[in-house]
C-alpha cells in the first residue's frame, strides 16, 4: 500500500520532503508532480525500481529515460553538452522541456538507449525541485502516462486508485496539466523536436 503525502505546491513541507527522499533512497518508486503533469521516479542506481516503472508504463525496450535535475550543474556528469546546446538549454530552463543528449561514461549503461543518449531536464515545480535538492542527485524519471494513453496523469486521487499497490509513495501536489514535456533532440548541431508537448516551441525552430 502506498503512502500518500499532501505537500504544499508553493511551500513544500520540509519534513515530508525528507520522508519522500528516504523512500527514494531505499529503492522506492514515487509519483511526484512536475510542470508537465505527474511523473514516476526512482533513484538512479536502483535497477529493480526502474524495472517496476517499465512494467507500470509498459515501456518498450530502449525507452529514453530522463534524469530530472535540480539545476544545470548536474548535467555535465551524465551528458555531453556542446557550448551551443548549453546556451539553448540554459535559456529555456526551468521549463517543460526534455533535452536528448549524448551520454557520458558515468551514466549506467542500462540507462542508455542504443544511440547512447539520455534525456535531461530541470522542472519548474517547487515540490520537484525541493525533492531534488534534498536528494542531492537527479531522479530517474518518466512521465506518468498509463498504457494506451497519450496524456500525463493530472489527478493524484485517480492516480491513487490506479497505483496505490504498485508504488511506495504518491505525492499530492495539486491538480496539474496533462501535456507531457516537449522533447528536443540535441545530439546533432540542429535541434530536432521529436515530441510536441508543453511549452513554447519557438526557441527550437
Amino acid at each position: 500500500m502506498s503512502q500518500f503525502f499532501y505537500i504544499h505546491p508553493d511551500n513544500p513541507q520540509t519534513r515530508l520532503i525528507h520522508q519522500a527522499v528516504e523512500i527514494i533512497k531505499k529503492g522506492g518508486v514515487i509519483v511526484y508532480p512536475t510542470d508537465s503533469g505527474y511523473a514516476l521516479g526512482c533513484a538512479i542506481g536502483e535497477k529493480a525500481a526502474m524495472d517496476r516503472i517499465v512494467a507500470i508504463r509498459q515501456l518498450p525496450e530502449n525507452h529514453n529515460f530522463t534524469l530530472v535535475c535540480h539545476d544545470l550543474s548536474e548535467i555535465s556528469l551524465y551528458a555531453m553538452v556542446s557550448n551551443q546546446s548549453y546556451r539553448l538549454i540554459k535559456n529555456n530552463t526551468p521549463n517543460p522541456y526534455t533535452f536528448i543528449l549524448p551520454a557520458t561514461k558515468e551514466l549506467p549503461r542500462r540507462l542508455m538507449t542504443k544511440r547512447k543518449t539520455i534525456g535531461i531536464r530541470v522542472p519548474d515545480n517547487a515540490i520537484a525541485l525541493a525533492l531534488l535538492e534534498a536528494l542531492g542527485e537527479p531522479i530517474l524519471s518518466c512521465s506518468l502516462m498509463l498504457p494506451h494513453t497519450e496524456v500525463t496523469e493530472s489527478d493524484p486521487d485517480e492516480i491513487r486508485d490506479y497505483l496505490e499497490k504498485r508504488v511506495e509513495l504518491i505525492i499530492h501536489g495539486g491538480y496539474l496539466g496533462q501535456q507531457p514535456t516537449t522533447v528536443v533532440d540535441l545530439t546533432d548541431e540542429t535541434p530536432v523536436i521529436i515530441r510536441k508537448g508543453a511549452g513554447d516551441l519557438t526557441p527550437f525552430n
